[in-house]
């Protein structure tokens, strides 16, 4: 069975916003936008995204028009082949509830891992799911595990 990933709000835009296009979530920005992994996405969980990069000050630091956001916000759900749209309900609570909608979808998939920056979160994962930070992400998934240590 195919590891679905839910990519959490602040890698996301830690990602857009990061100045080294090496950063752990930079590289998992480029690998949603080019088909890397298997991720899931929920009207939430992309209202969310949405949200939070268009905060003034943070459009500020990305720099992008409401067309380039709007595009970007667009390819991330258009990947259907790399993409899984679910609207899952709620099952349990998350250590902090504003993270709710985390857990509902790593509930809803029985090989689901969550990739997040909140250390609450890493710290207490939902029972029977892996949740790690964007640096084990990338160590574990991302970098081929043949590629041995890069120069």
């Amino acid at each position: 069975m195919t590891t679905v990933y839910i990519v959490d709000t602040n890698v996301v835009v830690s990602g857009v916003m990061a100045s080294d296009l090496d950063s752990p979530p930079a590289r998992i920005v480029d690998a949603m936008l080019d088909g890397g992994f298997l991720y899931s996405l929920s009207p939430e969980l992309l209202h969310e995204y949405a949200g939070i990069l268009r905060r003034s000050r943070i459009a500020r630091i990305h720099g992008w028009t409401d067309e380039q956001l709007d595009r970007f916000l667009t390819d991330l759900t258009d990947l259907v082949a790399n993409s899984v749209w679910r609207d899952p309900a709620a099952t349990d609570t998350a250590p902090d509830s504003g993270d709710n909608h985390l857990w509902a979808p790593l509930a809803a998939h029985r090989q689901a891992c969550l990739v997040t920056g909140d250390q609450l979160l890493v710290s207490n994962p939902r029972p029977h799911s892996r949740v790690v930070t964007p640096r084990q992400f990338l160590e574990e998934f991302l970098i081929p595990r043949s590629a041995g240590p890069q120069p």
